[in-house]
């Protein structure tokens, strides 16, 4: 096994370098799930003026200390149409919540506890202290204030007080373009009727899907025969596109059909690494096209899932300005397992919650063609290069899938 790269030294290679693309500006009803490439700061006071929080009578605390207290209605003050004159002694004006308070009230009694005695004179039942249930100018946040730093994924709270701010765009980073080719004759798309020899073509649903998971637009190119020279007219194509990120599907092993490193250092890829160890995966190829980053997948479903949530999540959220968390969680081994080898193994596992906590049972066959158990799997226990074997009840390390 030797020259195969340990998992995260090849991660570690594989992220050098990667940074956040640049910002592009986008209309705020398009900016949900982006994530922000400059600090966004409020381009008003929120809220502008003093404000009723209650429906109810705008009054003077003074007039209202005894109660029941006789007050004369002069006017309203309804959401969106201020009062234009002032509460002078024993006055009030009848508004509604988010209406301005009129001049000469400082304080609001809710409806509730007025009584209307006919034509336009009230009677207040409780005493309001100066102050209650008015929202002061400036409550939420002042003109000029910072409410959203650089980084922040543009959440629904985010994209609230945003418009609330009243910003009609935001400056985001550009969501990462990774294009798909897949490679093999064997490869039929879903809904074709296979010929004896051939298979459904499966990977490319699956890494698109991790894909825009990660907040990346995907260009799917379809199946390419192997054939160098139709390689090499898909990822001109996926250059022609401005991919950022190139996968390859397959084609990238030892055999004498696997053309896709031989098309990519065509093109001038410069390779960064071959051959990783771990399993499933180890046959994945990583390198750069100029700008454009290259990532060439196994052919066999599971592992290209499998290092597609290894090495391909992290890279975009790296290229996308996200955050991306370790997934890995302590577990306990819900059966014995034997001693590894040199590679870096993930297992897929059943995973239940339990009184003591996460129980991960590895599943007895882990074929990497088998695409049902990793749909049935809750997780993939990591094992360590050479680790020794277990028993069932022993402490694992999980990443989790969902």
């Amino acid at each position: 096994m030797s020259g195969l790269l340990p998992v995260d030294h090849a991660l570690a290679r594989m992220l050098e370098g990667a940074a956040p693309l640049a910002a592009e500006t986008v209309p705020l009803a398009e900016a949900g799930g982006r994530v922000l490439a400059a600090p966004v700061k409020a381009l008003r006071t929120q809220p502008p003026f003093d404000a009723s929080a209650m429906d109810g009578y705008a009054v003077r605390a003074a007039d209202v200390a005894h109660v029941p207290s006789r007050l004369t209605v002069i006017g309203d003050a309804p959401a969106g149409r201020r009062f234009a004159g002032a509460v002078g002694e024993r006055q009030a004006v009848r508004i509604f919540t988010g209406a301005p308070v009129p001049e000469g009230a400082d304080t609001i009694a809710i409806q509730e506890n007025v009584k209307s005695l006919g034509g336009d004179v009230i009677e207040v039942l409780e005493t309001v202290a100066a102050g209650r249930h008015i929202r002061r100018r400036g409550l939420d946040f002042t003109e000029g204030e910072v409410l959203l730093d650089a980084g922040r994924l543009l959440d629904a709270a985010a994209l609230s007080l945003a418009a609330s701010a009243n910003h009609p765009s935001l400056p985001v980073v550009k969501q990462p373009l990774v294009a798909i080719i897949a490679t093999g004759d064997e490869l039929v798309p879903p809904g074709s009727t296979p010929a004896a020899d051939q298979i459904i073509a499966s990977n490319a649903y699956g890494v698109a899907a991790i894909a825009r998971q990660s907040g990346a637009r995907v260009l799917d190119l379809g199946i390419a025969p192997d054939r160098i020279e139709a390689i090499s007219a898909l990822l001109q194509q996926a250059l022609d596109a401005g991919a950022d990120v190139i996968v390859t599907l397959g084609g990238a092993s030892v055999g004498d059909h696997d053309l896709v490193k031989a098309a990519l250092v065509g093109f001038g890829m410069e390779l960064g690494f071959w051959k990783i160890a771990m399993r499933p995966g180890k046959p994945l190829m990583s390198g750069r096209l100029g700008a454009t980053r290259c990532i060439g997948l196994p052919g066999n479903p599971v592992a290209s899932l499998v290092c597609s949530q290894l090495f391909l999540k992290p890279l975009l959220a790296r290229l996308g300005g996200r955050q991306h968390d370790d997934q890995t969680v302590d577990a306990v081994l819900g059966a014995p397992m034997a001693a590894n080898d040199q590679r870096q193994d993930y297992v897929r596992a059943r995973v239940e919650h339990t009184a003591a906590g996460l129980v991960a049972t590895p599943f007895d066959v882990q074929d990497s063609s088998m695409l049902r158990l990793l749909s049935d799997a809750g997780g993939l226990i990591v094992r360590a290069p050479f680790a020794p074997a277990v028993e069932a009840g022993a402490p694992c390390r999980l990443l989790r899938l969902r």
